[in-house]
């Protein structure tokens, strides 16, 4: 029956196989998950069966995967019977750090490249990741049915970048469903078993962590020792908690709880943990009675990019915040720290990995927890070495970081400014190689590296400001390229920059919502543009207002929005000129004393669409 529990105690540790799939964004993961879960009839051949692992709203509408999801498989194999551990990983930059947590379970890797596409970069630092893990590599080519396919080009780049022989490669279609049983095969022989022994005390990794209204969270553990069960008491090595083992099981997608989890097995453990901060990603679990040396965590991601997040009512405030803390449940990486603003009310500053994580975050807000809500353009972390010994006395350090630019520190108190850098890979076909360097240049990039992969593809390194590619430089870079170039980053630590604060003031009041930290060689640029679109979305008043952005006591740029004016010389027809003269003088009078004592009001749908700075130029 359904209900009876699978016995995993037949798989010992030497059939066990864990593995991951690491790709490109597109280049058919989920799609070659679908297919390996089909042949392994953990899931029926029907016609519904796309992207299985993809269970998110915003997986399914967008074609991409946010969060790494694991399936257990079962595959006999020249007599003996395997257990396969898949584990399905996202493609996009920002959700890198999905993919290094995942990895930290597996043994080896599919590295799926698209006949067509060949290698992008996405597929370099993918690749990067599991070589240094000293995983197994599997090279998978897939797509082979479109007829663009150039499986011949793809074998001699991936040879090339990554010094594998081009016979080590399995052509496959995964669509199609062709040659997929290959690479089942590939990954008995290919990639070992997990190192571990069931006689040894438990010791159990949680890589991922989701969150169930009726039984609190769920983690996903991989076995590194010993065996567990329901009823055994646990302890947490990071928090120091114990609980006790309510149910354990693996996930063939759906969870199937099992009797007993077994070194080298990957499942899923319910323990009665309420809050998801308790099952902490990287953490070891060991029994109560019998502590062991925890495995080295992960380094928690780093958010590179904040916006303020705020609710479109302030009613909503409490709805939004439970809201909020479910969703960070589920999405361990977003920083949550609280904020307010005098034009938008209380809110939060949110730290996200990257823009396509900002937007998927958001999305998900809106789809699964019905909120709309505002966001404010994204900033990237500063750093400020301070010099004045008040201030240091005041932070208690000498180093400060700067999330929201109202708290930007003055200059005379800072020895220096710092800025985020990353380093990007970009793979592109060389006839864009020209725009693409100018582009880079604009961005106050510094060329690293360039290399030719084959005869028309090169792959560029750069250091870049992360500040200059956080907002648009990726559409910029594909509108350029026809949509070719492809571009990946890694964190490069922090630099030196001159930076400034800039303000913006409204007949010499300065607007705190509208303050940017900018570059100093961009400020010009920048305080234009911006006083532009104030004048465009604030609405006319009966005065004249002078939109200004100043750096410090100098106004670098200025924009009038002119004022209405009633039509007070319409009685006078003919006549003295000075009768006229003194009318309109009056009203002048009238205006200057209205705009000394009126203060602007600027609505709030006027901040939020300069707030946002779409790239509508």
């Amino acid at each position: 029956s359904v209900f009876e529990k699978i016995d995993m105690s037949t798989y010992p540790v030497e059939s066990i196989r864990n593995f991951s799939i690491i790709a490109h964004v597109d280049h058919g993961k989920s799609t070659l998950a679908d297919r390996l879960l089909e042949i392994t009839g953990t899931i029926s051949k029907t016609d519904c069966n796309k992207q299985v692992l993809d269970k998110l709203q915003v997986e399914r509408e967008r074609g991409i995967t946010v969060k790494a999801q694991t399936a257990s498989l079962f595959y006999s194999h020249e007599g003996i019977n395997y257990l396969l551990n898949l584990i399905d990983t996202p493609g996009h930059v920002d959700f890198s750090y999905e993919v290094s947590r995942s990895l930290s379970a597996c043994q080896g890797v599919i590295l799926v490249v698209d006949a067509n596409e060949g290698i992008q970069a996405q597929t370099v630092a993918n690749f990067y990741l599991a070589f240094e893990a000293q995983l197994s590599i599997i090279p998978v080519i897939n797509k082979i049915d479109l007829k663009n396919a150039d499986p011949e080009r793809v074998e001699k780049q991936i040879e090339k970048l990554f010094d594998i022989p081009t016979d080590e490669c399995i052509r496959i279609s995964a669509k199609q469903g062709t040659n997929v049983e290959t690479v089942l095969q590939k990954v008995i022989e290919k990639i070992p078993p997990p190192r571990c022994n069931t006689a040894d005390p438990l010791k159990a990794l949680v890589f991922d962590s989701t969150f169930d209204h009726y039984r609190g969270v769920i983690a996903n553990v991989a076995l590194f020792g010993g065996e567990i069960a329901k009823g055994h008491k646990i302890m947490s090595a990071h928090t120091k908690k114990r609980y006790e083992v309510n149910e354990v099981g693996i996930l063939t997608p759906n969870e199937q709880p099992t009797h007993k989890l077994y070194a080298g097995q990957v499942g899923y453990l319910i323990a009665g943990m309420k809050e998801v901060t308790e099952a902490q990603i990287g953490d070891t679990l060991f029994l109560y009675k019998q502590p062991v040396e925890p495995l080295p965590g992960f380094k928690s991601a780093k958010p590179m990019v904040f916006a303020g997040m705020y609710p479109v009512d302030q009613t909503e405030y409490n709805n939004l915040k439970s809201a909020l803390e479910r969703l960070t449940l589920n999405d361990s990486s977003v920083t949550v720290h609280r904020d307010s603003s005098l034009a938008l009310g209380a809110g939060w500053r949110l730290g996200f990995l990257g823009l396509l994580h900002m937007e998927v975050f958001n999305q998900r807000l809106e789809q699964e927890y019905n909120m709309s809500v505002i966001l404010t353009a994204p900033t990237v972390p500063y750093k400020a070495i301070l010099s004045s010994a008040k201030l240091i006395k005041e932070h208690g350090k000498d180093q400060i970081t700067i999330i929201n630019p109202a708290q930007f520190p003055d200059k005379l108190s800072v020895s220096e400014y710092l800025e985020p850098t990353v380093l990007g890979t970009i793979v592109t076909p060389h006839e864009y190689i020209g725009k693409i360097i100018t582009l880079c240049q604009d961005r106050r990039a510094v060329q690293k590296d360039m290399l030719y992969i084959d005869e028309n593809r090169v792959m560029l390194k750069y250091l870049f400001p992360l500040n200059e590619i956080v907002v648009d430089f990726y559409d910029a870079l594909k509108s350029l390229s026809s949509g070719y170039a492809s571009f990946d980053y890694e964190d490069a630590g922090y630099q030196s920059a001159d930076l400034i604060k800039m303000d913006i003031l409204l007949n010499g009041n300065p607007v705190e919502e509208l303050a940017t930290i900018i570059h100093s060689d961009k400020a010009y640029a920048a305080g234009k543009l911006l006083c532009e679109r104030l004048k465009e979305t604030i609405p006319r008043q009966l005065f004249e207002i002078a939109i200004q952005a100043a750096i410090g006591k100098k106004i670098i740029a200025r924009e009038t929005l002119k004022a209405y004016r009633k039509n007070v010389v319409a009685k006078c027809y003919g006549g003295d000129i000075t009768r006229r003269m003194k009318l309109l003088k009056r009203q002048a009078e009238g205006k200057r004393l209205m705009r000394k004592i009126g203060n602007v009001e600027v609505p709030r749908d006027a901040f939020i669409r300069v707030l946002k700075r779409e790239p509508d130029k």
